[in-house]
């Protein structure tokens, strides 16, 4: 094999790590984020059934107000009861009592459903926290991981930048240009190997003659069709599919 292919190979190849790295780079941020906004979802969990606990306390003791203020009627009416002497008064003062008792009544079966719906959210609350701590753990964890693999991740990426810059010195400058411009037109694989007669990028047939020239390896060859460099191993079938 040319040394020149041999070196655009061997670059292409640092070119592919080096677009796989970037890529695992470029996903870490997301990952940070979906951690993070677990975290924060789980707070909000918590929140929510703090606050709702709070808001069941609260409309029970609106209901404890109430109920106490049925009481203190009901203690007036009596007192009232006991001083009239007139029928019709004393039946309207039993019924104003009957109609308090009857509120307090269902006063008090709303403060059972609200004790209820308030022991509930004592245990959802406890459930949220839990869950948040759990949470926090592995989030911790994932992020002090994810800090270490990006850290591993910036090395490799700058030791490899590093050489493959000095492997790009070493490449003739215009065939460098010619393989960066391909890069750009035609994604990472420019540097192919002959598969059955046909370039190995674009799939099409080769000439005879460039199939002999990639074989004889005396100069750099491209494909008549897409432009990419060709090169040759023993081990490649050189006979063109029928």
């Amino acid at each position: 094999m040319l040394n020149a292919v041999e070196k655009l190979l061997v670059l292409q190849e640092r070119d592919r790590q080096l677009a796989q790295l970037r890529e695992e780079l470029d996903s870490i941020p997301p990952q940070r984020a979906a951690i993070q906004a677990r975290m924060t979802a789980a707070q909000q969990a918590v929140e929510a059934a703090k606050q709702k606990g709070m808001h069941l306390e609260a409309e029970r003791k609106k209901l404890e107000i109430e109920v106490e203020s049925r009481r203190q009627q009901i203690e007036k009416y009596s007192l009232q009861q006991f001083q009239t002497k007139r029928n019709e008064e004393y039946r309207a003062l039993s019924h104003e009592i009957e109609t308090c008792r009857t509120a307090i009544s269902q006063l008090e079966d709303q403060q059972l459903e609200l004790m209820e719906q308030a022991d509930q959210a004592h245990h959802e609350a406890a459930s949220a926290r839990r869950q948040l701590e759990e949470l926090r753990r592995e989030g911790e964890r994932a992020l002090a991981d994810l800090v270490a693999r990006e850290q591993n991740l910036r090395r490799q990426f700058e030791e490899l930048t590093a050489g493959r810059a000095a492997l790009a010195e070493s490449v003739e400058p215009s065939l460098l240009a010619r393989y960066e411009r391909l890069r750009r037109n035609k994604g990472p694989r420019v540097v192919v190997g002959v598969d059955h007669g046909a370039c190995g990028g674009c799939h099409v047939g080769l000439p005879a003659q460039v199939v002999i020239a990639v074989r004889v390896q005396e100069e750099v060859t491209h494909c008549p069709n897409c432009g990419r460099i060709l090169f040759y191993t023993r081990d490649m079938d050189m006979v063109r599919a029928e």
